[in-house]
């Protein structure tokens, strides 16, 4: 007869060998850069148009630029989406949507602010109403200057992008947060 002790000895504690096969997975080369060839190539941003920089996003998106060929495609639902794009100007009643979004993002998230307006404020500096990013708390991954943003700016920004999540790795934040410093080390 086995003792209850003995029992969990024999079969272990499934939380540590979840945790021990997903390390093991991590720490293999070709998991870990397929993982991340994988993000950085499905780039989903909500449609957050808040100003004039939402016009040249929508041309970046028709078919003479193609953002689907970047590995963009422009999505409805914050939960599916994993790119937050602020587009020019934000006044403090779009931020709280803003935040909401993004709080409703999954891991890995990202956030690319195009436009004058969003980097200093741009022609509305002195505006009362106008927020910063880093005012209510988005960790700006990319920043595109220009009034507005062309384009062809805006696929740059995004081969950026894509460039520093193959290089530091999708799932690196996604692991700090977990408390998994250990693994982070290794990956």
């Amino acid at each position: 007869m086995i003792s209850l002790t003995q029992e969990i000895l024999l079969q272990g504690d499934a939380n540590t060998a979840a945790r021990k096969a997903a390390r093991w997975l991590l720490n293999k080369k070709p998991i870990r850069s397929l993982i991340d060839w994988g993000v950085s190539f499905s780039l989903w941003p909500p449609h957050m148009t808040t100003s004039c920089c939402g016009t040249e996003f929508g041309s970046f998106a028709a078919s003479r630029f193609d953002s689907e060929r970047f590995g963009m495609l422009p999505f409805s639902s914050a939960r599916q989406s994993n790119l937050l794009v602020i587009e020019g100007t934000m006044t403090r009643k779009m931020a709280r949507a803003v935040r909401i979004v993004w709080e409703q993002m999954p891991e890995p998230k990202y956030v690319i602010a195009m436009g004058a307006c969003s980097l200093e404020g741009g022609i509305f500096w002195n505006s009362y109403n106008l927020v910063l990013p880093s005012e209510i708390g988005l960790p700006v991954d990319i920043y595109m200057p220009g009034c507005p943003t062309r384009p062809e700016a805006l696929a740059r920004g995004l081969l950026m992008l894509q460039k520093r999540i193959r290089g530091e790795g999708a799932l690196r934040n996604l692991l700090k947060e977990e408390g998994a410093e250990h693994l982070v080390a290794t990956i």
